[in-house]
């Protein structure tokens, strides 16, 4: 049952993602920016074929490798059982189906289609791919955190108890 919500949300979010792509490519490429709100976020068309924040520019091949090791990695620790359903197990769903939207778009494309600009600060142009692996990331990052400070807790309760 868990296997199939687990493939069934990959699916999901990895085409949503894809049909995105399609969409800006459709009508963004070639085109002026599409302005979503003023001074603050806009749609821009950008082609990366590096890794994130401009690393490993033009190094596909690479990047291809690499993102299937972790893709590999990931499949692994989710349907190895050791993770029970909760926070954890859905962002690294998360980060799964994002990565899996982005390697799409390095086999297929030569590079990964980026579309969201913040406006109000400098930042890099970024897709929903991108946004699911970095929330994802950060949830797991912050769950961790947050065991980590309940099992010290736990741990100076006991000795102080």
């Amino acid at each position: 049952m868990l296997a199939g919500f687990t493939l069934l949300s990959v699916l999901v979010l990895t085409g949503a993602d894809q049909l995105l792509k399609v969409l800006v490519v459709r009508h963004l490429k070639g085109s002026d920016p599409l302005v979503l709100i003023p001074k603050v976020l806009q749609l821009h068309y950008t082609e990366n074929d590096g890794a994130m924040m401009g690393m490993l520019q033009g190094r596909t091949t690479l990047m291809v490798l690499l993102a299937l090791a972790v893709f590999v990695v990931l499949l692994y620790v989710i349907f190895s059982k050791k993770i029970r359903f909760g926070l954890v197990y859905c962002a690294l769903v998360g980060v799964l189906a994002g990565g899996l939207g982005n390697l799409i778009d390095r086999i297929f494309r030569g590079f990964v289609v980026d579309y969201i600009e913040v406006l109000f600060v400098r930042f890099y142009i970024f897709n929903f791919a991108d946004c699911l692996i970095t929330v994802g990331a950060f949830a797991i990052i912050i769950y961790e955190l947050y065991d980590l400070v309940r099992q010290r807790k736990t741990q100076k309760e006991q000795t102080d108890g």
